[in-house]
């Protein structure tokens, strides 16, 4: 269910009996790309990976990258799940039992009452929580200026130091930390910074996106760096506030918010500085 919506993953976790267990399958819930993070991973494969392969062969490489992405974070979440089990949630492993209900002739107009405002409205109201002030941070910060530069900017230029080792940029980081509300505005973020514009921005192709973002710095290992990030960061604020209803901790939220985070930071930390150690990258 994670790789539709990784809130809907939180949520389908409560199958699991054992307490334990359900927690694992929680905090490891966000290492599977959702559909907010496919996009981004799909560009960047097209941008920089396809090279001048012809168009049939652009699909099928473009299909065995993206499928490589999604086993590394199937492998992720199963090498952190067995980390999590021997060491702060160790306990026996339980045997998986699903028993099937009576079936009974279901009721439309229950179904559809239920799925509009026990889950749409539910889901969009916790998106909002965090998506309204989000967004005018965001606004404020792109358009409110110290001297010639904006907020924005100052951050991300704070940001570039620490970004540049994982093979990022301060534009790219702050892009992921401003995109909590929703991954899906990743890359407009990223596009906003770069061109110095004051609102949220789209280009009309990935020709433009691609000499945009090579003419700011990206390399290859940019590109590498910044899906794997994608692909292991802290969740989403809807899933963060799933969480939080789930397991009735701040804790275990802070925990499911930490983990994917320095997961995905040691693994950008090794692939960057494995390439510029042996030279394949600045």
């Amino acid at each position: 269910m994670g790789f539709g919506c990784n809130a809907a993953g939180i949520v389908g976790c409560r199958i699991i009996d054992s307490p334990r267990e359900r927690l694992i399958a929680i905090l490891t819930n966000n290492f599977v790309p959702c559909n907010g993070r496919f996009p981004t991973l799909i560009a960047i494969i097209s941008m920089f990976f396809l090279g001048t392969l012809a168009a049939q062969a652009q699909s099928l490489v473009s299909t065995l990258i993206l499928t490589g992405v999604i086993v590394l974070g199937v492998a992720m979440t199963f090498l952190v799940s067995r980390l999590l089990s021997m060491t702060i949630l160790k306990g026996i492993p339980s045997s998986f039992t699903l028993e099937l209900p009576p079936y009974r002739r279901p009721q439309i107009g229950k179904v559809i009452v239920r799925s509009v405002f026990d889950r749409t409205l539910f889901v969009l109201g916790r998106a909002m929580t965090v998506a309204a002030p989000a967004g005018l941070v965001l606004w404020l910060m792109a358009n409110i200026r110290v001297g010639t530069e904006s907020i924005l900017a100052y951050c991300a230029a704070f940001l570039n130091p620490f970004a540049h080792l994982l093979g990022l940029d301060g534009v790219i980081l702050l892009a992921f930390i401003l995109g909590f509300p929703a991954n899906e505005i990743v890359v407009p973020i990223i596009i906003m910074a770069y061109m110095s514009t004051g609102n949220i921005q789209e280009l009309g192709n990935l020709t433009e996106l691609k000499a945009l973002l090579i003419s700011n710095g990206w390399t290859w290992l940019t590109a590498v760096c910044t899906m794997l990030f994608s692909l292991m960061h802290w969740p989403c604020s809807t899933t963060c506030l799933t969480i939080k209803k789930e397991t009735q901790s701040l804790k275990w939220t802070a925990i499911a918010f930490a983990v994917p985070t320095v997961t995905g930071m040691i693994v950008c930390l090794l692939v960057a500085g494995t390439a510029r150690l042996f030279g394949l990258a600045p």
